[in-house]
C-alpha cells in the first residue's frame, strides 16, 4: 500500500545561532562530504556503509579507549584522520575526538545523554555536527562551539544535501534543514507528528529524549529511529517512521528543494513491510533503488520513484542494523545478534545469494571497502568477539582479529583514510585496527 503523507509545517521558535571560528566555505556537496574517511554514520549520503579507500588484508591491533558509559551509534573519520564517537556517561563527557595515529584523545565535550543517538557529521573543513536531547551542535576540528540550534526531540545522525546544507530528523519526527556555517534553519521545520506538549504546565522543558530507548528496536515510542538516505542529484530523502496508531513503521520518501524558495515536501510511504523495519534505509548507487529489511526476516528492494517493491530476498534472520551495499549490488545485511555473515547480490529483477557463512555469528555491522575487501565483528570463543576481514567476491576469511577484553556486540564499523576500520563496542569501548 502506498499513500501520500499528511503532516503539518510548523515554524519552530527559539533559535540559538552562535557562529564562532572554524568555518568551512560555502561550496556544494562535492566539497562538503571528505573524499576519504568515513564522515556520516554510514559512511555516504545513500547510507552504503562502504568506503572508496583500498581496504587492508592485514589489519593488527592497535588501540582501545574507554568512553565511560554505552555506545548506540558508529564512530566517524574525518580525511585527516581524527575520529570522533559519543557515550552515555553518567558524569563527564558525551562526544569524543581521538588522533588515529596514537590514539591520544584530542578533546572531548559535555552533551546531555541525547548525543549517544547520534554519530557526529564532518565536513571537509573538519567542522563536527552532532545532536543531544533538544538541539543540534557544530564544533570546531579543536572541539570549539560554533552555534547549537533547538529543536523538537533529539536529532539522529545526520546527512548534507545536495546544495550543502545539514538535514537530520529527530527520533519525534520533526525534519529541519540548517544553514551549517551558522545553524540558521533554511526552511521552516517539518512536523510529522504534533510536537508532544509541555507535560508540567510551568515547566520550560519539553520531553526531547522520549522515546530515545527504543530506537534501537525501532519500535512505536521512537516514531523515527535512523538515518535518512538521500539522493543528493534530486533531494529525495528516504527513512523510516512508525506513524502513531500503525502496527509497524514504514519506509517513507520525502523530497527537499533548496533555492530560494526552499521546501520540504511528501513523496510516497509504503506499508508494504511485513513486520515493518527497524534498519536505515540505503540507496542504489544510481539511486533508484531503495533497500531495507523488515522484522520478518526479508531483504526488500524498493523503487525509490514510485515505492512499489521490486524484489524480496529471505536472509533468513531479523537484521536491525543497515546493510552495506557497494557500487555493483552486492549487499551485506548486518546479523543483529541472531544472523550470519552473507552477501546477496542484486540481479534487477530479483536477487541471488553471493555466498553465506554460517559459521560465523555476526555481531556487529558489516563495511566494504575498495578492493573486494569486508569487515566484520563476530562471536570468538564463549563471549569473546574479533574482527574478520573477508574476501567479498566469496566471503573467504582473509583476517581475524581479537577485540580484547569485548562482550556483547559492537554498534558499527567505520573505515579511516588510510584504512583503519574502527568499532565501538556497545558497553563503552572504541576499538582500532590499522
Amino acid at each position: 500500500m502506498r499513500r501520500v503523507l499528511r503532516s503539518s509545517v510548523m515554524v519552530m521558535t527559539a533559535v540559538a545561532a552562535v557562529l564562532v571560528a572554524g568555518c568551512g566555505s560555502e561550496s556544494s556537496i562535492v566539497d562538503r562530504y571528505s573524499s576519504s574517511g568515513w564522515p556520516a554514520m554510514h559512511a555516504d549520503a545513500r547510507n552504503s556503509d562502504t568506503s572508496a579507500v583500498t581496504g587492508s588484508r592485514d589489519l593488527d591491533f592497535a588501540w582501545s579507549r574507554p568512553l565511560g558509559g554505552p555506545v548506540a551509534a558508529y564512530a566517524s573519520v574525518a580525511a585527516n584522520g581524527q575520529s570522533f564517537v559519543t557515550a552515555r556517561t553518567e558524569n563527564g563527557c558525551n562526544l569524543f575526538s581521538f588522533q588515529m595515529d596514537s590514539g591520544r584523545k584530542k578533546w572531548c565535550a559535555r552533551m546531555n545523554d541525547g548525543a549517544v543517538a547520534s554519530t557526529p557529521i564532518v565536513d571537509t573543513a573538519t567542522n563536527v555536527y552532532v545532536g543531544e536531547s533538544g538541539a543540534m551542535m557544530s564544533f570546531t576540528e579543536n572541539g570549539q562551539l560554533r552555534w547549537r540550534t533547538l529543536v523538537v526531540g533529539t536529532p539522529l545522525s545526520a546527512q548534507f544535501t545536495g546544495d550543502g546544507n545539514l538535514l537530520f530528523i529527530t527520533q519525534l519526527g520533526q525534519i529541519n534543514v540548517l544553514n551549517p556555517q551558522t545553524g540558521a534553519k533554511v526552511v521552516s521545520s517539518f512536523d510529522l507528528i504534533p510536537p508532544p506538549s509541555i507535560e508540567a504546565p510551568n515547566s520550560p522543558l519539553i520531553p526531547d529524549d522520549r522515546g530515545l530507548r527504543e530506537c534501537f528496536l525501532g519500535t512505536a515510542g521512537c516514531p523515527v529511529a535512523n538515518t535518512p538516505a538521500i539522493d543528493l542529484a534530486t533531494g529525495k530523502f528516504f527513512f523510516t517512521f512508525f506513524r502513531p496508531g500503525a502496527q509497524a513503521a514504514e519506509l517513507v520518501a520525502m523530497k527537499y528543494t533548496g533555492g530560494e524558495h526552499p521546501s520540504i515536501t511528501p513523496e510516497w510511504s509504503t506499508d508494504a513491510l511485513p513486520g515493518g523495519t527497524a534498519s536505515s534505509p540505503d540507496l542504489s548507487k544510481d539511486t533508484k533503488k531503495v533497500y531495507v529489511t523488515d522484522n520478518n526476516g526479508k531483504l526488500w528492494a524498493i523503487d525509490a520513484e514510485t515505492g512499489d517493491s521490486l524484489w524480496s530476498y529471505d536472509i533468513g534472520f531479523n537484521s536491525a542494523g543497515s546493510a552495506s551495499t557497494s557500487d555493483d549490488g552486492l549487499i551485506i545485511p548486518s546479523g543483529g545478534g541472531n544472523g550470519h555473515l552473507l552477501a546477496v547480490q542484486d540481479k534487477g529483477d530479483h536477487a541471488e545469494l553471493a555466498w553465506e557463512r554460517k559459521d560465523l555469528l555476526q555481531l556487529g555491522v558489516p563495511a566494504q571497502s575498495n578492493g573486494d575487501t569486508g569487515y566484520a565483528v563476530v562471536r570468538e570463543g564463549a563471549n569473546g568477539l574479533s574482527l574478520i576481514t573477508f574476501d567479498t567476491t566469496s566471503g573467504e576469511t582473509l583476517d581475524q582479529d581479537t577485540l580484547p577484553g569485548a562482550v556483547g556486540f559492537t554498534v558499527g564499523t567505520s573505515i579511516g583514510p588510510d584504512g583503519e576500520v574502527l568499532t565501538p563496542s556497545a558497553i563503552g569501548e572504541l576499538f582500532v585496527f590499522k
